[in-house]
């Protein structure tokens, strides 16, 4: 927050954060201060606060495992982003700009560009997001080739699912 002064802090995944902490955050965002650890007084913050979730706070409040004052705090404006299964049409232009980030040969950049690749693209449901799409491009990147993406199972195609048994 020290760092943010005058700016933004992005906190991500808000709704994953513990119980236990949320009255610290709560702190933060009423008193406008922080306290370093191991500090004995608090310093002043001026700091923009925007907050991500996949969770359904409100429902989290409801069984306990958001502070509802800390939801009442942070929901003063909120957006939803559809998941990238419900907007297919954005996947082309996504999947490009996420391409542009990666060093890629002409040859392979093409591949990934290809309208029959990008189409497939548009037909998995995405349950990672755009960072499952990011991942599935820079493996694609990686291995040279504009690979089908596939749900949720471990196969050849996604190297970072490991089967490991142990006798």
């Amino acid at each position: 927050f020290e760092e943010a002064e005058g700016g933004t802090v992005f906190l991500d995944e808000v709704g994953e954060l513990p119980l236990e902490l949320q009255p610290k955050l709560l702190r933060v965002l009423e008193a406008r201060e922080v306290r370093r650890l191991g500090a004995n007084r608090h310093l002043p913050v001026d700091v923009r606060v925007v907050a991500a979730t996949n969770r359904d706070l409100r429902a989290e409040v409801n069984v306990g495992r958001f502070r509802p004052d800390l939801y009442f705090r942070l929901a003063v404006l909120t957006v939803r982003l559809p998941a990238l299964r419900e907007r297919p049409a954005d996947i082309p232009l996504i999947a490009k700009q996420l391409l542009g980030r990666l060093r890629l040969d002409e040859e392979t950049r093409r591949a990934l560009t290809e309208p029959a690749f990008l189409a497939r693209l548009q037909l998995s449901p995405w349950p990672g997001n755009v960072r499952e799409l990011r991942n599935h491009l820079e493996r694609c990147a990686a291995l040279q080739e504009a690979l089908q993406p596939t749900p949720e199972d471990p196969s050849p195609q996604h190297p970072d699912v490991l089967d490991v048994s142990i006798p």
